[in-house]
């Protein structure tokens, strides 16, 4: 009996007794046969080894394929995990269950109804506020101002609102505090700076406690608001000062109507209700008969909210597709690389199976030189994703996180793709006829 070339065993069998099966291999043998089936896989490992040494380039290129797909696949979900994170940090900015009821008609085709804005008041707030159904509102004053510190000045967004604006947006300051209900009442001259307000005005100086001047109204800064970034029509959102409403109607605006009012539900199921009653109650209140249209708009911000999200949610799906079909093309160049393998080690292949080479030792050769050749690219692959990772975040301005459970996906994938492409050739191999083989050339 010949194995890898050498007489292992020369054995003269007659008759039956000859032939009986052996006695089962003693605890002691059992060891044995394992260690010399892990010796075996080593040497198929050495082997595979050498065959990638010996076609540097070739391999070289093959790794290439695998690399640029598991760095995709890592840097395509950071991007899309960082955009995720951005709009849900927009979305908390927007607060939950949000109706939105704007001081104007509603647009039909792209333009505006006809008619004037509708004559929202502090008393229209305060009966759909008490509305069923409704957990908390605020009521909403803005308009264009001045704010000048020092030797310099701002043109910014002001908004008057009442305190239920920092539960409702959730816009608690990160620095500072928010105004009471007694300054409302007071009409206080306080004021919370948005961060670009801050950083035109105070560049890194302290705001808080210092005084500005809003349309020449000297103003106490008692917070700075929350980042909340630009919309989605590319408006900055942090371009913005917040004073009690009380203060803005009666002290720098001078004016009795709201532009707009914020409704927060009690349960996602009540959104459809309050909708309904608010519409009907403002179209009491403003006497409006059943033939003209509303002079008001009412708007759903959860529907807005589920559609951002779900839109973000297809977007980061989309990347990560792509990415993969990167990382399926580079498979393709591994079965490539080791389908021409096979064509120019026939010889060897037939060689090596005349001397007693099993087929299971040849499939196991390639597939562990496939396994290889995948497993470096994808530890290449996620060295190189994580950098490109950070450079999108650093100096692109990309939101990127990069995720562990990402990192696996695509480094597991990876090894997964080089044993499924690695199987064709590797089966081609084991199948060779040791006689063909050696005509071969």
């Amino acid at each position: 009996r010949i194995k890898d070339g050498l007489v292992v065993a020369d054995d003269r069998r007659a008759g039956t007794a000859a032939r009986r099966a052996p006695p089962p291999p003693a605890p002691a043998a059992a060891e044995s046969a394992a260690k010399i089936d892990l010796a075996i896989l080593r040497e198929y490992g050495a082997s595979a080894l050498r065959a990638i040494a010996a076609n540097k380039g070739r391999s070289a290129l093959s790794v290439l394929g695998i690399l640029i797909g598991v760095a995709a696949v890592i840097a395509m979900l950071a991007v899309g995990a960082g955009a995720r994170k951005a709009v849900e940090a927009r979305l908390a900015s927007l607060g939950s269950n949000l109706i939105m009821v704007l001081a104007r008609p509603p647009r039909v085709s792209g333009v505006s109804g006809g008619g004037n804005y509708s004559r929202l008041t502090l008393d229209d707030a305060k009966a759909v506020g008490a509305l069923p159904g409704v957990s908390n509102y605020y009521p909403e004053a803005e308009g264009k101002v001045s704010v000048v510190y020092g030797a310099k000045n701002a043109v910014t967004e002001m908004q008057g609102v009442t305190p239920n604006y920092e539960a409702v947006r959730n816009a608690t300051p990160y620095f500072g505090r928010f105004f009471t209900k007694a300054e409302d009442r007071s009409q206080a001259r306080v004021v919370l700076l948005g961060q670009s307000v801050v950083n035109t005005l105070f560049g890194r100086e302290n705001p808080v406690g210092r005084t500005v001047e809003v349309n020449r109204t000297a103003f106490t800064v008692i917070g700075i608001l929350p980042l909340r970034g630009a919309n989605g029509g590319g408006r900055d959102q942090d371009d913005m000062i917040v004073v009690p409403i009380n203060t803005a109607m009666k002290r720098v605006l001078g004016t009795p109507y709201l532009h707009e009012m914020a409704v927060e539900c009690a349960t996602p199921q009540s959104v459809q209700m309050v909708l309904e009653s608010a519409q009907a109650l403002l179209r009491r209140r403003h006497r409006l008969p059943a033939y003209k249209d509303d002079d008001f708009t009412l708007r759903n911000m959860a529907e807005m909210q589920a559609m951002l999200s779900d839109t973000t949610k297809t977007f980061g799906l989309l990347l990560a597709i792509v990415a993969t079909i990167s990382l399926i093309v580079g498979g393709v160049g591994i079965m490539n690389i080791l389908l021409v393998s096979v064509n120019e080690r026939t010889r060897e292949i037939g060689l090596r199976k005349a001397v007693g080479a099993s087929r299971n030792a040849v499939m196991s050769q390639f597939l562990i030189e496939s396994l290889a050749l995948a497993s470096g690219g994808g530890v290449l692959g996620v060295l190189l994703g994580v950098c490109v990772s950070l450079a999108l975040s650093r100096f692109a301005g990309w939101g990127a996180i990069i995720q562990p459970r990402s990192v696996l996906i695509a480094f597991g994938f990876s090894a997964g793709v080089g044993v499924v492409f690695g199987l064709w050739p590797a089966r081609k191999a084991a199948l060779l006829s040791p006689i063909e083989a050696l005509r071969y050339e």
